[in-house]
């Protein structure tokens, strides 16, 4: 079946310290590794594979329990070429960086993506996270992103590392779904995708034009972009400055506002919707 038979690694292992090391942004980028938990990352990882077409999962650390629970994910593992290691459960709660452990950590390979190749393949919905901090949101909007069938997420220079522990578990297995380019000036992001046809719209409460009209006059139906800005002040206006229009969801009731993920949500789902109506760009026969 593939599955480990190997004594439990040491925790003193020159494996297990490397781990342990991915939790620090600076080590993930020496290394170009990032850590995924739990069942639902893990069966991502196993299934993703590179531009190069090699596995993305690189490394696989379990528990005894969690491979008793888990055994189809390690046989698909070792069946991959990847090495998995048994381990003591105070070893991958060492590596882990949740409260909860669940026994798997895997350690897969950068999946990022220059922004010339998002760009090359025309894409019709992308979301650009400009100085979005917290990882969990940043993991929430690519969530919705992918529910939503965006064809990207651009993170720019000032946002958060995607591949922060607290972000890639937020993403729930979107992170190995769809393209996605980090470290991106706004601005050069901005003129990319305006060169590649796509209209660039700023979310923000305080945008002079409103989801719903735009929806009504037909204006949503063609190749889109949104900027989504940091959660507790919102886009600059340098940024504001650089969409073809600020866009506010309407608050039909008295909530003061949305968070970041909701609002992203909502106008990923209105772009979504207008683009398979009729005369959408992905409409039937588009």
């Amino acid at each position: 079946m593939g599955r480990p038979a190997d004594p439990l690694i040491s925790p003193r292992s020159p494996r297990v310290t490397a781990a342990r090391r991915l939790a620090k942004r600076s080590f993930r980028g020496k290394e170009r590794r990032f850590l995924a938990e739990g069942p639902q990352a893990v069966r991502e990882a196993v299934g993703h594979r590179a531009d190069d077409g090699g596995a993305t999962l690189v490394e696989l650390f379990a528990t005894p329990e969690a491979a008793g629970r888990h055994g189809d994910l390690l046989d698909a593992a070792a069946a991959e070429g990847v090495p998995v290691h048994l381990a003591d459960p105070a070893v991958v709660d060492g590596i882990s960086q949740t409260v909860t452990p669940q026994g798997l950590v895997g350690v897969c390979r950068f999946l990022d993506r220059p922004l010339a190749a998002v760009l090359a393949a025309r894409p019709r919905l992308v979301a650009v996270l400009a100085h979005v901090r917290d990882p969990g949101n940043a993991g929430t909007v690519l969530r919705c992103a992918d529910a939503a069938g965006a064809d990207a997420v651009i993170l720019t220079d000032a946002s958060v590392d995607p591949y922060n522990p607290k972000a890639v578990r937020a993403s729930v297995g979107s992170l190995f779904h769809l393209p996605v380019a980090i470290g991106v000036p706004v601005d050069e992001a901005v003129r990319g995708l305006a060169g590649a046809g796509v209209r660039v719209l700023a979310g923000d409460g305080g945008g002079d034009r409103d989801l719903d009209a735009e929806l009504d006059a037909g204006a949503m139906g063609g190749p889109t972009a949104w900027i989504f800005g940091n959660e507790a002040w919102g886009l600059p206006e340098e940024t504001r400055a650089l969409a073809d229009a600020v866009v506010r969801v309407p608050i039909h009731g008295s909530a003061e506002s949305l968070n970041l993920a909701t609002a992203a949500a909502v106008c990923l789902y209105a772009s979504a919707r207008a683009q398979r109506a009729p005369g959408g760009c992905r409409a039937t026969g588009a």
